[in-house]
């Protein structure tokens, strides 16, 4: 058992709604409204339960990650026949907020059938459901079905057969195994601009995308960002800003990273990852999921 990592997601808005009821006997319902209920305002103290139940959703449900929630209200309205609540839940981070909406209506419910649990024996709580989510996935995530992509790992060591090339491997596995891409194209080249530029030219607009792996360094052979820059019509620069960005979350070393992203052709994309297995992971987990509104903007097929 594991909770689920998010440490590769974008912080983003999130936000829920969600409402259930509780039914109670007219009785019950008079009492609550002429206020008879002897712990007292049964409707301000379940907005005040919900509120805190949204709060206390991770110390109950154990893969809930632990959010700092930014906005929670819970309204609650008496009907003929029960208490109706429902809740709104807004946070800025990696992870949804629909546990928390569900955790404020099940605990405001809960709080009216604890105040009126002396005087009504067949109170039933019922209908309650996630209304609404924003944020993350549910706005902007997608795989790479669909998607044609191609691998190039550039190593002078890698392609003399003197190192093995775990960097573009790993990055075929997690391209069709955890976003459902196509890899049509794997090739290993040594760190020669030349060969790097007319094996980049020749596979634009037969590719989707081309995930290249090596050579972002600063050293006088790495030169896949002078490569690539000569091959791309318009540069992807908050691609590029993203990815130094996640790296430095893990090691300062990021920040040497020369990596560059463009479109080139009509719609092909080239993303230059770092040349570590950590780097390609890390890296492909974030971006990939914007490189299919990526390429629908290329086409024109999307405005934003």
């Amino acid at each position: 058992m594991k909770m689920v990592d998010v440490s590769m997601k974008f912080e983003t808005i999130r936000t829920a709604q969600a409402e259930g009821k509780i039914y109670l006997s007219k009785e019950t319902v008079e009492m609550i409204k002429n206020r008879q209920i002897p712990k007292g305002d049964v409707l301000v103290a379940s907005q005040m339960a919900g509120i805190m139940g949204a709060k206390k959703t991770p110390e109950v449900l154990p893969f809930c990650h632990l959010i700092l929630i930014d906005q929670a209200f819970v309204e609650t309205r008496l009907d003929e026949d029960g208490v109706y609540v429902r809740s709104y839940v807004r946070c800025i981070g990696r992870t949804g907020v629909e546990m928390e909406a569900l955790s404020a209506v099940s605990a405001a419910l809960l709080n009216v059938y604890d105040m009126c649990k002396a005087f009504d024996k067949n109170m039933v709580i019922s209908e309650i459901r996630l209304l609404s989510k924003t944020g993350g996935k549910s706005d902007y995530e997608e795989d790479l079905s669909g998607l044609t992509c191609g691998v190039i790992t550039l190593s002078d060591s890698c392609y003399r057969g003197e190192e093995e090339d775990r960097s573009g491997k790993l990055a075929i596995e997690i391209i069709e195994n955890e976003f459902n891409g196509k890899v049509v194209e794997y090739h290993i080249l040594p760190d020669e601009e030349k060969i790097i530029v007319e094996k980049l030219k020749s596979l634009v607009d037969k590719v989707d995308i081309l995930f290249t792996t090596g050579g972002t360094g600063f050293s006088e052979r790495d030169v896949t960002p002078e490569a690539t820059l000569k091959v791309v019509d318009k540069e992807m620069i908050g691609f590029e800003e993203a990815m130094r960005v996640l790296g430095v979350k893990f090691t300062p070393k990021s920040l040497l990273s020369r990596g560059v992203c463009g479109i080139a052709g009509d719609h092909t994309l080239i993303v230059n990852l770092p040349g570590s297995t950590r780097g390609v992971r890390d890296n492909l987990r974030m971006i990939a999921p914007l490189l299919k509104h990526a390429i629908r903007m290329a086409r024109r097929e999307k405005k934003h």
